[in-house]
């Protein structure tokens, strides 16, 4: 009776663990926000996953997988920190869904949450990363704050003021030139060391060394 009383325990305990993963307290998400599909490569809107994959490559993560959440994954570490970095696979505007469903399944809170997103009201490469906050006309923060809250990290990548002549989305889903190629690479490289510095030592740390 004991030994089948100590088997059941055994399989509930394998089945628990097959179907959810422990809890991992100390895990950081990293979130690259896009458009999925060929025809949003090296668009403005599309510098988060620029800079996710630039991150990805620095640390050596290239299984990238696609997962039930509706995102390309890989999980890597950093320093010792294990890290997920996500790159959503809805639309930008619909980021919220992917994003609650993989910090739900990891059960990682929104404290250890980080979303890189493009921002045109920022000068072309200029990097700004705040705590928390509001989504600042962004519609894909937009649909994350509503799905997990604002109490998550975000770090805006500067695409540049909208021409007089263009139109919003005309602008952010349009490609950069070739004469801004040089500031959107050093503005992706100056991100991974906003990012390894956040996962180090913290939001606050990384704002006053790269605000």
């Amino acid at each position: 009776m004991i030994f089948h009383k100590a088997l059941a325990n055994l399989w509930s305990h394998v089945f628990h663990s097959a179907s959810t993963p422990a809890r991992w307290d100390s895990m950081k998400i990293v979130v690259g926000l896009g458009n999925p599909g060929q025809r949003y490569l090296l668009t403005r809107h599309n510098v988060g996953f620029m800079a996710i994959e630039e991150l990805a490559k620095r640390w050596g993560a290239e299984n990238w997988r696609s997962s039930r959440h509706e995102a390309h994954i890989v999980q890597t570490e950093k320093d010792g920190q294990r890290v997920l970095l996500v790159a959503p696979q809805t639309w930008m505007n619909a980021s919220g869904r992917s994003v609650s469903r993989v910090l739900k399944y990891y059960q990682v809170d929104s404290e250890n949450l980080l979303v890189i997103c493009d921002d045109l009201s920022l000068p072309l490469g200029k990097l700004r990363l705040r705590p928390q906050g509001s989504s600042g006309g962004h519609n894909g923060l937009k649909d994350i704050i509503s799905a997990v809250g604002s109490e998550f990290s975000r770090l805006r990548i500067g695409i540049g003021q909208v021409p007089t002549e263009r139109e919003t989305a005309d602008w952010v889903l349009s490609r950069f030139g070739n004469g801004e190629m040089t500031a959107v690479l050093e503005s992706l490289q100056k991100a991974t060391l906003v990012v390894e510095t956040w996962i180090d030592e913290g939001a606050e740390v990384a704002m006053n060394r790269y605000n």
